[in-house]
């Protein structure tokens, strides 16, 4: 990780997290808002709300008006954007140091003063039904869509961010409200700033625009965690597409498990990618295990592997697309036959050499820039709970034995751990 500046981390006393971190090797500034709501807080009714929110809250309130915001930024040099994942919902502006205030007057505004309009909303459920639309037409989301509600029966996790169409078609205004009153309160939420200022004039600067906001109830908890599973889950679909896409999910444990940054590394060693920086696009693969199983005998034309931090266990998933001719049954012996091979001819020292050092490689590049400093910050304290856990990473990966990738490996990797996922084109090849 850089070396800079020291974090500093408080909270006022309506309970907003605060992060802040000086970096003065550029007179910029990154100013993020972390809502610990994503599609985990959801129920069958309401999912897809995160994300619909989120959407709400660029139509603006009475102070800033939704048609004028994108020009009040643009024209201080700024950018901003947001958005909603399985744990969080992030809003985020980069913008020159001496025109940030600007992100925090606007922050603070709409994390009480965004109104929703009726007509707003109608017209924003036409443009979230044509998003799930044009999702709907990629084969790689709607194989990951049934085999996530296939891996999890019971926890939220089971559904799509963007929501489910009955749901985005059900939902309303009263729904969006009370979403965004129950979770977008200072005590659920981190304010993270990083960029070219002094730590204790924007603290005091933040206590004055969101320390007056009023604390909400806590947000209830995640009760529905997943029962073991006692087997493995296929599902098989069939669609428009050029190509067979495979993907194998295996049950991983959340960000927080001691083990996690062994099955990373396990990863990296195996499919070369190590998801660390999880902001930023990982490295070629071209030297991993399953590169050269797959994609270097022609049968799959990529393949990849990854896991991403979450608040409760996800999944570990290795995807391979089929080279033309190649069929899914064939690339699924040849990526079971490397499994098994992980057991017989196990990650050797010069190859966990490697894949530490390109994690963290990948790790350190993600968090070279103001903006990814603030994301990375953000994420660990959204998701752990402490940011520490992201100043932390480089020695829990050094930390890393080869014995530790063989206790993962049969911890996790097993084929009742598993759900298995097949794309079959049903159009001969052709895309619709």
């Amino acid at each position: 990780m850089p070396n800079h500046l020291p974090v500093t981390k408080t909270t006022l006393d309506n309970g907003l997290t605060v992060i802040l971190k000086e970096m003065h090797h550029a007179p910029v500034a990154s100013f993020m808002i972390w809502y610990r709501v994503g599609s985990r807080n959801e129920v069958p009714g309401i999912t897809g709300i995160s994300h619909w929110v989120e959407h709400m809250m660029f139509k603006g309130t009475p102070a800033f008006p939704g048609d004028q915001l994108d020009r009040m930024i643009s024209r201080e040099g700024g950018h901003w954007n947001a958005f909603t994942w399985l744990d969080f919902t992030a809003y985020y502006e980069t913008m020159p140091s001496n025109r940030i205030d600007l992100a925090l007057r606007l922050e603070a505004d709409r994390m009480r003063n965004t109104q929703m309009p009726p007509d707003e909303v109608e017209s924003e459920r036409t443009v979230i039904l044509s998003e799930r639309g044009m999702y709907e037409n990629d084969p790689r989301f709607n194989l990951n869509e049934e085999l996530t509600s296939a891996a999890f029966r019971v926890h939220p996790y089971h559904h799509e961010v963007i929501g489910d169409e009955a749901d985005l078609r059900s939902m309303t205004r009263e729904d969006l409200l009370g979403h965004y009153g129950r979770y977008y309160v200072p005590n659920n939420a981190i304010a993270v700033i990083v960029g070219d200022f002094a730590t204790a004039e924007m603290l005091a600067r933040i206590n004055t625009l969101f320390g007056e906001i009023a604390a909400g109830e806590a947000a209830p908890p995640i009760t529905r965690q997943e029962p073991s599973q006692k087997g493995e889950r296929r599902v098989t679909l069939h669609g428009p597409a050029d190509a067979s896409y495979l993907t194998h999910a295996y049950k991983a444990p959340a960000a927080s498990h001691p083990d996690y940054f062994a099955l990373t590394l396990l990863n990296a060693a195996f499919a070369g990618g190590s998801s660390l920086g999880m902001f930023g696009g990982g490295g070629t693969n071209k030297s991993s295990r399953l590169y050269k199983a797959l994609v270097d005998t022609d049968l799959a034309a990529a393949a990849f592997g990854g896991l991403g931090p979450t608040v409760d266990p996800y999944l570990y998933a290795i995807n391979a697309v089929a080279r033309n001719g190649r069929s899914l049954a064939e690339m699924e012996a040849a990526l079971d036959a490397e499994m098994a091979r992980l057991q017989s001819d196990p990650i050797t020292q010069a190859e966990l050499d490697k894949a530490l050092k390109r994690a963290k490689a990948e790790f350190v590049l993600a968090g070279e820039s103001i903006t990814g400093q603030a994301q990375l910050l953000g994420m660990a304290e959204a998701v752990i709970g402490d940011y520490r856990w992201f100043e932390t990473v480089l020695d829990k990966l050094n930390a890393v034995t080869l014995d530790d990738l063989e206790r993962v490996r049969q911890t996790y990797l097993q084929k009742a751990n598993r759900t298995v996922g097949w794309y079959e084109p049903s159009n001969n090849g052709m895309t619709a």
